[in-house]
Order: structure tokens, then sequence, then C-alpha cells
């Protein structure tokens, strides 16, 4: 079993990060045995489709980098590397490039969503992104790979492409990836609309609980999130139609391990003005000795691109053997 999972370096991790994903990141590297492998990616090739100054590209993959080991990834025993380190990554989205169909990247919702109107003007790399995540998943030929919903359709198409180019060009090469849909997946909300993902792209910040908040500012942000006026029911049916309410203690069961039918019952009748201390309680002592590590980690710069160049050296070596039989396949000599 091998399982490729990448996120964008945009900075430090926020709660919705951390919950919806990396800790079922760390929980894989942990229960894998020896014959599996965990390979983890920060994915700042993807991030060009957005301009950004040099020094901060830089700076916000060497944070997520240290955001990622200070919340449980062990590059001992995970390969955690940024992708401009492994070539193979490019390469073989460019000979995917070749068998991938304008039509199925036209029916990518994500890439409909991020444009809008302004099709005309979004960049080509933004609509060649899903060849590119093929690309990441296909050079390893990872059997498995931790999706999301909003991750499922780019799953498919690597599926396709896959598919498309073993039949092409009569091979056996790409292994065709099944998605892992974690059992205790949480989709974590805004602090300020319960219908909205918590996102680093929110202009306000008091929308998100960031990993390197401190103790006061989890707490005063937990104090200030989006409510209603209703008091907690005794089960989380209770909850339908109250998105906000829905979000925190959803929240507050992840962060316990518990069920949110658990947890109403707990503060069941109880108003949020009793819920929200204990809430935010749970989350400064979750947080802080993260917040902690990644503070030490981030000052220095060498252990960082030590760890990443060391991950790095591990992923070429696993995917040189994919890209050199995609290139004999194509007929393309090197």
């Amino acid at each position: 079993m091998r399982v490729l999972s990448g996120i964008q370096p945009t900075g430090n991790l926020h709660l919705g990060n951390y919950l919806g994903a990396i800790r079922n990141w760390v929980r894989m590297q942990d229960e894998m045995d020896g014959d599996s492998q965990c390979f983890f990616f920060l994915a700042d090739m993807h991030s060009i489709t957005v301009h950004e100054a040099r020094e901060q590209r830089i700076r916000n993959v060497r944070d997520m980098a240290a955001a990622l080991v200070a919340a449980g990834i062990d590059p001992d025993r995970s390969v955690l590397f940024n992708q401009a380190r492994v070539p193979a990554h490019a390469e073989l989205c460019w000979l995917l490039n070749g068998t991938a169909r304008i039509g199925w990247l036209n029916r990518m919702t994500q890439f409909k969503d991020k444009v809008g109107k302004d099709r005309e003007g979004a960049s080509i790399g933004l609509f060649v992104y899903p060849v590119l995540q093929a690309a990441d998943i296909l050079a390893y030929n990872a059997t498995h790979v931790p999706v999301g919903e909003d991750q499922k359709q780019h799953l498919e198409l690597a599926r396709d492409i896959a598919t498309k180019f073993n039949t092409d060009f009569g091979v056996e090469l790409f292994t065709l990836p099944d998605p892992i849909i974690p059992k205790e997946s949480a989709r974590i909300m805004s602090l300020r609309d319960g219908t909205a993902k918590m996102s680093k792209s929110d202009p306000s910040d008091m929308s998100r609980i960031n990993l390197t908040d401190d103790d006061d500012a989890i707490m005063q942000k937990v104090k200030k999130a989006k409510t209603d006026p209703e008091p907690l029911p005794e089960t989380a049916e209770g909850l339908a139609g109250r998105p906000e309410a829905a979000n925190l203690v959803g929240i507050y069961a992840t962060l316990a391990g518990s069920s949110p039918d658990a947890i109403c019952a707990e503060f069941a009748g109880k108003g949020f003005g009793a819920f929200k201390p204990a809430l935010g309680e749970l989350l400064v002592e979750t947080l802080r000795p993260i917040r902690t590590r990644f503070l030490e980690l981030r000052t220095d710069d060498a252990a960082l691109d030590a760890i990443l160049e060391k991950g790095a050296a591990q992923a070429r070596a696993a995917a040189e053997p994919t890209l050199r039989a995609a290139y004999d396949a194509t007929g393309l000599m090197r």
C-alpha cells in the first residue's frame, strides 16, 4: 500500500486543515505496516497559479513543513518533501497533457468555481491543475489517496488519465488509485459563517483559528464565534438548521474524540455562554504543544530544508522508474 497526499503551502495551518486532513495523515502514518509507505508533499508547483512574491513562497513552504512536523508528521517514517524538488512531477504532467482531454478538464467544477465569469483571464496553469495532480499521484503508483468531497472528481480524472495512457500505449504502467475516505473526517466551517469552510483566504482572521494563535487569541475567537440564542439540544438531530451551532459542537466532538450526540447530551439545555469557554479550553490545550513546536522549528531554515531534501531524494528515487517507463512507452528517447 502506498499512500500519497499533498497540501498547498499557503503559510500556517489553521484548524480546518489540522482536523480535516492532517490528523488523519498522522493516524495513517502511525498505522502503516512494514510493506506500506506514506508520501506527503507540499504542492508548491500548484501554488504558482496564484501570483506570490518569491520570498513569500519560500517562507510558506518552510512554514508549512514546520507545521506538518509539529502536528505529528515524522520525516523518519513518512516521505515529506516539496514538489519542486522532484522534477518527475512536472515532466510526467507534460506527458499526461498529451493523454488528458479538454472535455474532461472542462467538466472540473473547482475550475469553474474559482474562475467564475473571468474564464478568459484565468491562467492555463489553473485549467490544467488537475493534470498535475494526476502526475503527482501516478508518478508514485500510489494505491490510495486521502480525499475530501471537493477532490473526488480530480481523483476520478487521474484514474481516467491512467486508464487511457495504459490503453493507448499498450502498457500496464499506472496503478489506478483508490480514494481513502477517513472514518473520522471533520469538515470544519468558518467561525463567522457556518455554511462556509474555514479558509485562509477569508478576509476576516476571526473566521478561523490558526495553529499559531496564542491562548488568548483562541479564547477570544471562540467567544466571538457566531452562534444563535437557542440552548444546545439533547441530541445532534436538534442542531438541524443551526449551522454555526453544529460547527462548534462538531469541533468539540472531533477534538474530544467523541460524537456530536455525546457532546449535546453533556451540554443539553445550556447556552453558548457555558459551551464556548469549555470549547476554548479544549482548543487551547490541544493546540498549545503544536504551536510551541512549530515556533521552534520555523526558526531553523537549514533544518527544514534538510528535512525536505531528504524526503525529495526518497521521492525522486521512487518516481524515477515510473517516469522512465512513461518516456519509453511514448517513444521519447532520453
